[in-house]
């Protein structure tokens, strides 16, 4: 736990898969306490401090409840899944939620009608551009295609402006507040996979972190907001590029550590707000819907 930021990614991506699950790693101290106890050893547990102090330090800022009352905008992302079985039950829930501004992530073809039909009264304004999407309360602007793959096919090659569309994974668009004007970007990096052979690979995920990370390093207006499925903690160092420019809701205002995946047992928060500019005043996981991640949501204020 002390050293993880040591542990080298050359390796299967050892470094990456440890983080992931650093807060984990604490269940081992009681463990080690049982053991201690066991043996009847005074100086076992007195050993013991050390882990409980690095755990404490690394995470115990997450236990208390950091949310403040009131703010003048909530957010929410949700990663709704391309084989959840009730679209339309999900939006439903979603607009239920009381968000201003919603984030959605793999939204398939066959599911896109179904959202903007069941999210059209709440939401008066919305965007979608390949399997990202934003529906808002508030009028949108300027809004684009945020390029995260670097124009790279499967070999290099460039990508066709259809094809890149078509399987387009993050945007970019502009959300007119009473405040002034709020620069939101949806994103959804490549998935990682766990096997024999190459161990936790997440070549996809790093090379559209890096890129997205260049975007928003480029971005002019102060206040931005990041909402998205990143596939990564914040403890990961494949995002350190991100949040070395923005902060997280969760960390500064949130109750616990809001992991938000698999649905059904989460293990890790891989779904983001991360600000700029702007100040979280709370940050949550909302219930369940047919996806197998939970949908977070956060209150900001200026």
């Amino acid at each position: 736990m002390l050293l993880h930021a040591e542990i080298p990614n050359g390796i299967g991506g050892l470094g990456s898969l440890v983080e992931t699950f650093l807060p984990w790693f604490g269940l081992f101290i009681p463990v080690l306490l049982a053991g201690a106890l066991w043996r009847r050893s005074a100086s076992a547990v007195v050993a013991l401090l050390l882990p409980v102090t690095v755990w404490l330090n690394l995470f115990g800022g997450l236990l208390g409840d950091k949310s403040h009352a009131g703010s003048d905008l909530t957010v929410a992302s949700h990663n709704v899944g391309a084989d959840n079985p009730d679209p339309a039950g999900t939006a439903r829930d979603l607009a239920a939620s009381d968000a201003d501004v919603l984030a959605l992530e793999e939204i398939t073809a066959e599911a896109k009608p179904l959202y903007e039909e069941e999210l059209a009264k709440t939401y008066p304004h919305h965007t979608v551009l390949g399997t990202v999407g934003l529906w808002s309360k508030l009028p949108l602007s300027d809004t684009r295609p945020v390029d995260i793959e670097q124009d790279a096919g499967p070999l290099g090659d460039a990508k066709p402006a259809e094809v890149k569309l078509a399987y387009n994974r993050a945007l970019r668009t502009t959300v007119a507040t009473d405040q002034g004007p709020l620069a939101v970007y949806v994103a959804h990096l490549g998935s990682v996979r766990v096997t024999p052979r190459t161990g936790f690979w997440t070549d996809s995920r790093d090379r559209n972190a890096q890129a997205l990370a260049e975007v928003l390093a480029a971005e002019r207006n102060e206040r931005v907001v990041l909402l998205g499925d990143l596939n990564g903690t914040m403890d990961d160092r494949a995002l350190d590029g991100i949040t070395s420019q923005l902060h997280s809701a969760q960390d500064e205002a949130g109750d616990g550590f809001g992991f938000s995946w698999p649905a059904s047992f989460p293990v890790a928060r891989i779904d983001q707000i991360l600000v700029r500019g702007v100040e979280p005043q709370s940050s949550w996981v909302l219930p369940a819907t047919g996806s197998d991640h939970l949908p977070v949501a956060a209150g900001i204020s200026w």
